[in-house]
């Protein structure tokens, strides 16, 4: 339940200092790719078992997704978010080992201490904005989020050539999360009765689990947000700079230049689109964002003389803000007592949807990068892939129901009910 007047005031100011927590979350996560070689020589490993140990952190902050969720709807905010900022000081300090093993163990603890900040933020603002600004309140967290994942790249690879080194790099980080944790227990407030939700949280991770996975929106929702994502985190951003130097003979710096503009047009793309949900509806912005997806990607693969490479695909980066539409939606379909989990598992099946159609990808496409005798035809049959699969995220759009401005009180879907609802 909501609660209203000066009781939110704590609960803005909170989140605001969760963003700060999001914000270097994702600068964690991003940045070991500006420093590959140098933490192929602290650790003494190949770059293939960097690659190795920098994987941990998605399996670990995944599978925590659920349990973070979990430790929300049951011991709220106040010890829960603050527990997670220390879990990932904990993982930056062990990173800063230079020893394999401890490594490993940092990135996984990463992960870990990770999982709590997006779905800690969220948390916070359901608590901080009326439903009515809900989608405006996740759009500006992950625009934060994204700004730290550019952050954590563009100004550390600098600071690295100047001289940084790695290690001092991860014990700032350590240091700089070790304050925030203490910030945030003081700052976020502990749940008044008046703002406790009406039913009590079940009382045990399966019970709960099993309230948001017998809901067939969850499943929409992580099925919707996941295909919407994956053409930006899986292509653009991992394979797309590869694609455009060796199917297109486009430089690398001009490669890489074109594909960052992916992440940017998020930070535009997210909040924008999510003030449009609030104000508009939550479907009609999300299939409108995902219409838009679909030609701005075909205009890139089929006819891309019309527009500059850049300009194609930060627009292609601003509609795929669409794709946190659905994170709204799903704590919008289930109970208030488990709006936590439902984040959780919503990033759960997000990055599930990633792990299934990433080596899919990289199998049929991926493989044959350098060897293709027609270069053009490869390219616009990976193109073509990702064209599909956003194609399956707006039919899969129509099943959901509107949780958005026309819809006053908070819907439960039975778990019985699926069929394509009207457009509000």
């Amino acid at each position: 339940m909501q609660a209203t007047g000066s009781s939110t005031r704590p609960y803005v100011i909170a989140w605001v200092f969760s963003l700060m927590f999001y914000f270097l979350a994702y600068a964690i996560r991003s940045s070991p790719a500006v420093m590959i070689p140098e933490l192929a020589r602290a650790f003494g490993v190949s770059a293939g078992g960097i690659g190795n140990i920098l994987g941990t952190y998605y399996y670990a902050y995944a599978l925590t997704g659920l349990i973070a969720g979990f430790a929300l709807d049951r011991l709220g905010p106040k010890y829960s978010v603050p527990a997670g900022v220390g879990v990932l000081a904990l993982g930056c300090l062990l990173f800063a080992i230079p020893d394999a093993a401890a490594g490993n163990a940092g990135r996984l603890v990463q992960g870990m201490g990770s999982a709590f900040a997006f779905i800690g933020a969220v948390y916070l603002a359901s608590h901080a904005f009326s439903a009515g600004s809900l989608a405006t309140a996740i759009g500006a967290t992950q625009c934060l989020g994204m700004l730290g994942g550019s952050v954590g790249q563009s100004a550390v690879g600098p600071l690295l050539r100047q001289g940084l080194g790695v290690h001092t790099f991860w014990l700032a980080m350590g240091g700089a999360n070790l304050l925030i944790g203490l910030g945030l227990q003081f700052i976020i407030p502990a749940v008044p009765k008046a703002v406790q939700p009406t039913a009590e949280p079940p009382a045990s991770l399966g019970a709960t689990l099993r309230i948001v996975f017998s809901n067939p929106q969850s499943y929409l929702c992580g099925l919707v947000a996941g295909l919407l994502f994956a053409p930006t985190t899986l292509f653009a951003m991992t394979w797309g700079v590869a694609f455009l130097q060796h199917d297109w003979q486009v430089s690398y710096v001009a490669a890489t230049w074109a594909c960052s503009m992916v992440p940017l047009g998020w930070v535009v793309g997210c909040p924008l689109l999510g003030w449009a949900a609030d104000h508009v509806g939550r479907k009609p912005v999300l299939l409108a964002g995902a219409g838009l997806m679909l030609l701005s990607f075909a205009q890139f693969v089929l006819l891309p003389g019309w527009l500059p490479l850049p300009a194609s695909l930060f627009l292609f980066g601003v509609a795929s803000g669409v794709a946190m539409i659905p994170y709204s939606i799903i704590k919008e379909v289930n109970p208030d007592q488990v709006k936590g989990s439902a984040t959780g598992a919503m990033n759960f099946l997000t990055f599930g949807v990633t792990a299934l159609v990433g080596p899919l990808f990289g199998r049929w496409f991926g493989q044959g990068l350098a060897t293709a005798p027609d270069p053009l035809a490869h390219f616009r049959a990976a193109g073509l892939f990702w064209l599909m699969g956003i194609g399956l995220a707006i039919i899969g759009s129509l099943f959901l129901r509107e949780t958005g401005r026309k819809q006053v009180a908070q819907i439960v879907v039975p778990a019985t009910e699926l069929r394509p609802a009207v457009i509000a």
